[in-house]
């Protein structure tokens, strides 16, 4: 099976012991189907929904998705990255936001795994408008979004208790948007296939070291170069991934999003000149549909440009950087993606979650827990019953 997206690895050496240790945990991965959240990457995987759910909001052209972290940023990364594909309007709220106003005639889809979010519960009942339909999504259990939605006569969808917030993309948590928004889900299930790809495998053990080789070398930012407008929530996807995933016992990394090529005016001096304590990664996404810019507009010095698109000169600025960071001896790595389709997001997704879980075989921690993260929220609940 080729793959959708072109990988070149840190310029490093990686142990060969290394490699074989990381071969053999993918090996009990492939034999073993664990961690048990790899379930929803199957193409087999069985959803807590049914046609009929679908039938029934498929029409909605206005939605509007409540949710904090794993909730929702799996969903907005798939509609921002193929935002081009999809005819319906979708706002997403997050964050505490009072003023984005609501989609009217809307379906809300309002996901918590615990169903007690303090940020999703303010969000929906700032926002709640009694002629919207709502389908809530959360675990089969007592909680508060259970209780509202039997109160509101709403549907409900069972998240699986074994699949965490940050690994949900494939489950009910991302592809029930992902139906909706009209795409095809079945074209994200790439990790059967992926998994037995020799291609696929050595480019994620390479990658794995590589990042690996950085940390052991006090290089423990993550910075990521990114010049796909269109990929920023995926990337905002991969930040809690790697975060809460890899960030305990005084170790982990550090992702930082940086928005090429508007960066190179303002962040640019600092990575080629300042403190030595990051790795890079550039990605881009190949635009094929974009227009040549205006002939008539271009002299003197800027003639070059002429028959020139913007994707060209995008494409220039990050080769150009590449360039120097190597002459640096910078470490990156680097992503360019050929299409913007299911399949390339579903080999994103498959390749960033396996690569968490072998680093964190390597650091020696949980990935699946996130322990500190509860202290905020009993804090918080401390402080409004105060």
């Amino acid at each position: 099976m080729k793959l959708k997206f072109f990988f070149n690895n840190f310029d490093l050496k990686s142990k060969s012991k290394e490699k074989k240790k990381l071969l053999n945990i993918l090996k009990n991965i492939k034999e073993t189907n664990k961690p048990s959240f790899l379930e929803s990457f199957n193409h087999l995987y069985k959803y807590s929904f049914d046609k009929n759910l679908l039938k029934k909001y498929r029409k909605f052209q206005n939605i509007n998705i409540f949710g904090m972290g794993g909730s929702s940023l799996g969903s907005k990364a798939i509609y921002n990255f193929l935002e081009a594909k999809i005819k319906k309007k979708v706002r997403f709220y997050e964050n505490l936001n009072l003023k984005k106003e609501v989609n009217k005639k809307s379906l809300n889809i309002i996901i918590s795994k615990s169903g007690n979010t303090l940020e999703t519960v303010v969000n929906f009942n700032n926002k709640f408008n009694k002629n919207n339909k709502n389908i809530f999504i959360s675990e089969n259990k007592n909680n508060y979004l259970r209780k509202l939605a039997d109160k509101l006569k709403s549907d409900v969808v069972d998240h699986k208790n074994f699949i965490g917030g940050r690994f949900s993309v494939m489950s009910e948590v991302g592809m029930l948007p992902a139906k909706l928004f009209g795409l095809n889900e079945k074209k994200f299930k790439k990790y059967n296939k992926l998994i037995i790809n020799n291609n696929f495998i050595s480019r994620l053990i390479e990658n794995v070291s590589g990042v690996y080789q950085n940390l052991k070398n006090k290089k423990c930012n993550s910075v990521i170069l990114n010049y796909d407008t269109n990929s920023e929530d995926l990337f905002k996807w991969y930040q809690q991934l790697v975060s809460e995933s890899l960030g305990k016992n005084s170790k982990g990394i550090m992702p930082i999003i940086s928005s090429m090529p508007k960066d190179n005016h303002s962040l640019l001096q600092l990575y080629l000149s300042g403190f030595n304590s990051n790795f890079y990664t550039f990605f881009i996404t190949k635009e094929k549909k974009d227009k040549k810019l205006k002939s008539d507009l271009l002299f003197d010095n800027f003639s070059i440009l002429k028959k020139k698109t913007t994707f060209d000169i995008l494409n220039s600025q990050r080769k150009a950087t590449e360039n120097i960071f190597k002459k640096k001896k910078i470490p990156f790595r680097s992503f360019y993606i050929q299409n913007r389709d299911e399949e390339t997001l579903g080999e994103l997704f498959c390749f960033f979650t396996l690569e968490v879980i072998l680093l964190s075989h390597l650091l020696k921690v949980n990935p699946l827990d996130q322990p500190e993260v509860e202290l905020i929220k009993q804090e918080t609940f401390k402080i409004l019953n105060d």
